[in-house]
């Protein structure tokens, strides 16, 4: 049996210009914007052990890319929160990517909170704002159309933090793994208690990803608040 082609770390490291046209539209400032974010990531995003010197060849497929695509599931004009948004993900690449978008970056470590606020600043973005705050302490509360989270806690755990974040009828948007059908079925009563009602799986940036970029298409658990 043959073994498949794996990527080089140069091909994951580089993305063509059709792809980011694809995901943040045919526009230079929106790109270059992306581009400079990468550019942050690897550099002050190291020194400040934000993102591991591995991590550095899979920015733009696993972590960048992968996070903006998740705006497919999100309506136009949606006020969105990034929970424990960390180095800015998924907040910042979907804020990127979706200009119509609110998005609230919360995250509770001060070290984080001035990296994201630096990188805020330094990019130019006017639809970002970043709360030094735990999930529990954001006010005011449910208000947010769409609460979303990427590799932060189990999903039991995140339902807890994020459906109360979220107006009713609104949705958070947890990006996981293999294991989210997993987790689905073994934290389905932690997540109807935090006031979850349907729970699906959504797969998103098949549409826009032009060649096959690591990780992505990106699959997300995307729960609604009923109570």
């Amino acid at each position: 049996m043959t073994e498949e082609p794996t990527r080089s770390e140069d091909e994951e490291a580089n993305v063509s210009r059709e792809t980011l046209a694809s995901v943040f539209g045919d526009d230079e400032e929106r790109i270059r914007r992306a581009e400079d974010y990468v550019a942050l990531l690897s550099t002050e995003g190291i020194k400040r052990g934000l993102i591991g010197p591995r991590e550095v060849p899979r920015l733009w497929g696993r972590h960048v890319l992968g996070s903006a695509v998740l705006g497919e599931l999100i309506a136009k004009g949606d006020d969105v929160i990034d929970v424990g948004s960390g180095a800015g993900l998924p907040g910042i690449p979907m804020a990127l990517a979706r200009p119509d978008l609110w998005v609230t970056l919360v995250e509770p470590m001060q070290r984080r909170v001035d990296f994201l606020e630096e990188v805020v600043t330094a990019l130019g973005i006017d639809n970002v704002e970043v709360l030094r705050a735990r999930a529990e302490e954001v006010d005011p509360r449910g208000n947010a159309d769409v609460v979303v989270s990427r590799a932060v806690a189990p999903l039991g755990k995140l339902a807890r933090w994020c459906l109360p974040l979220a107006k009713l009828g609104g949705f958070m948007l947890a990006i996981k793994g293999q294991s989210a059908a997993e987790e689905i079925e073994r934290d389905k009563r932690e997540i109807q208690s935090a006031g979850g009602g349907k729970v699906d799986l959504q797969v998103c940036g098949e549409s826009k990803l032009v060649e096959p970029v690591f990780t992505v298409p990106t699959t997300a658990v995307r729960i609604k608040r009923v109570r």
